[in-house]
């Protein structure tokens, strides 16, 4: 390599060596014209991106100095090359200086109309929020689109919301109603593609009824001098706390047939369960609550199913059994009767969250024995037995048609006991005391009431004493002191504890948490 500089260098200095003063004359530069037959190939792509490309083309051109028009940088090119610009939509002169050996230039101008093809292939996902009947959500996807926009017909003060590609933009409606939703796809310049849909912002009344829209339409039917009302839940806590509810009121001399009805907007779907669950607060137990369904526009076409509620001034959950109806039969209304077959005495009766419910109900606390659709098992041990039976001596106490019997025979052990085993963990997250109504013979009787874990390893026991014989009075066992975490599923009942059996029959009835 050393050696082929070394003799390119010899050349060069030979070749300068021997030229004379008359070998350096640029005259004959002078008859050497400006560029000629000047051109530009102009190409606008189609894509959107305002791309130009420009080729100059020429005689006698050393170099190219293109301006593009709009402002921008000139540009340098050799020739045989080209320029590359992006523009704005719009018309642009672009000028091409042609400069030759000489210094002499030739100068071309040339009009470029860059134009946007409107967006292609719009697609666009109007979708419903699950679960919010006012909030929708929208999303777009396009071809040769910078953007979008959309508007949702509700308030045309509102400015469009822009978005892009991959975005998801929200929206909650104030009313129900039909509105038009606009998404526009723009190019980046003036041609746009526009898309609409119509949405219809449909809140209907349908199961469950909860009483606490603000928007719903909960407008009662009344009949025979009963009156439906939606109020505020009168006793907050335990079983429901819900803030709204609804009011039944039976005036003094309504029909014994008074009740109330709200009609749902669309048919109860018996699909997935035949049993229904309202939650209930009357003023009385052993009231007749009546639950029937009706066609809207037969009323000869309905079914109804009836039970009774089972404590007095508090929030309690009953059961209705639609077993056997036909599926493919359209019940929109949903009535209700308290204290069917009686003669209203001006009595008020709460009633919220009618709803499907998922099959029999869960034996848990409160106990009552009054839900036909428990099967209240007693497990029974040191020979005593409890079973369910008639109330032997209803008073104001107590005035539950069904209570247990606890019988303890001359045979039976110190320690005879039952117990039921809840289908729940008992919750003492707010109430730590359980009370029992309770009917003995005699006055100073103890009776144990033992909670135990589902294979007794945890247990927790607490006793009291009677004070009333042959009558109903409530007892109070309060396991404040006990481990309130563990999960106790068994209520076990003793007795006349401590002492061996007397042939004593013993009942109780309605056990349940309280403070």
């Amino acid at each position: 390599m050393r050696k082929i500089n070394i003799l390119m260098y010899i050349i060069a200095l030979i070749s300068f060596v021997g030229c004379t003063e008359d070998d350096f004359d640029t005259a004959f530069l002078e008859d050497v014209d400006a560029p000629s037959n000047l051109s530009a190939l102009l190409t606008v792509t189609q894509d959107n991106t305002g791309l130009v490309s420009i080729k100059p083309d020429g005689e006698g051109v050393t170099l190219y100095t293109v301006d593009f028009g709009d402002s921008s940088d000139t540009a340098d090119v050799t020739p045989g090359n080209k320029a590359q610009h992006n523009y704005s939509e719009g018309s642009y002169a672009v000028t091409v200086m042609a400069t030759g050996v000489t210094g002499l230039t030739t100068v071309l101008t040339k009009d470029v109309d860059v134009t946007f093809v409107a967006p292609e292939d719009l697609v666009v996902d109007v979708a419903e929020v699950t679960g919010d009947p006012f909030s929708f959500t929208v999303s777009a996807t396009a071809t040769y689109e910078t953007y979008f926009d959309v508007t949702f017909g509700e308030d045309d003060t509102l400015e469009a919301v822009q978005f892009n590609e991959g975005d998801v933009v929200p929206y909650t409606y104030a009313n129900t109603g039909v509105y038009i939703v606009t998404v526009t796809a723009y190019s980046g310049g003036t041609a746009t593609t526009v898309y609409t849909e119509e949405v219809e912002v449909y809140n209907p009344l349908i199961l469950p009824i909860t009483f606490e829209s603000a928007t719903l339409n909960y407008t009662f039917t009344d009949f025979g001098n009963a009156y439906g009302a939606v109020v505020a839940n009168p006793s907050i806590g335990g079983a429901n706390t819900s803030a709204t509810v609804g009011q039944f009121t039976k005036i003094v001399g309504a029909e014994t047939w008074a009740g109330t009805y709200l009609q749902l907007d669309e048919p109860v779907d018996f699909t997935s369960s035949t049993f229904l669950s309202v939650k209930s607060y009357s003023p009385i137990a052993g009231a007749t609550v009546l639950l029937k369904l009706e066609n809207a526009n037969d009323g000869a076409v309905f079914i109804e199913s009836t039970t009774t509620t089972t404590v007095t001034n508090e929030w309690e959950t009953l059961y209705f059994d639609f077993t056997g109806v036909d599926p493919t039969v359209d019940y929109h209304k949903v009535v209700i009767f308290y204290d069917f077959g009686n003669v209203g005495d001006g009595s008020v009766y709460y009633f919220d969250q009618v709803e499907l419910s998922t099959g029999n109900p869960s034996l848990e606390l409160p106990v009552t024995f009054e839900n036909s659709l428990i099967s209240y098992t007693f497990t029974n041990f040191g020979n005593a037995t409890s079973q369910l039976v008639a109330n032997p001596a209803s008073d104001a106490v107590n005035s539950s048609p069904t209570v247990a019997e606890f019988y303890k025979p001359d045979y039976a052990e110190t320690w005879a006991g039952s117990y039921l085993e809840l289908d729940n963990y008992i919750d003492f997250s707010s109430q730590t005391k359980i009370a029992i109504k309770s009917w003995s013979p005699t006055v100073g009787t103890t009776v144990l009431m033992k909670l135990e874990n589902v294979d007794a390893s945890v247990v927790a026991e607490v006793s009291a004493t009677t004070t009333v014989a042959n009558g109903w009075e409530e007892l109070v066992f309060d396991f404040s002191s006990a481990n309130l975490s563990a999960q106790y599923v068994r209520v076990v009942v003793f007795y006349d504890f401590g002492f061996n059996g007397t042939e004593g029959y013993y009942y109780f009835d309605d056990i349940k948490l309280t403070n």
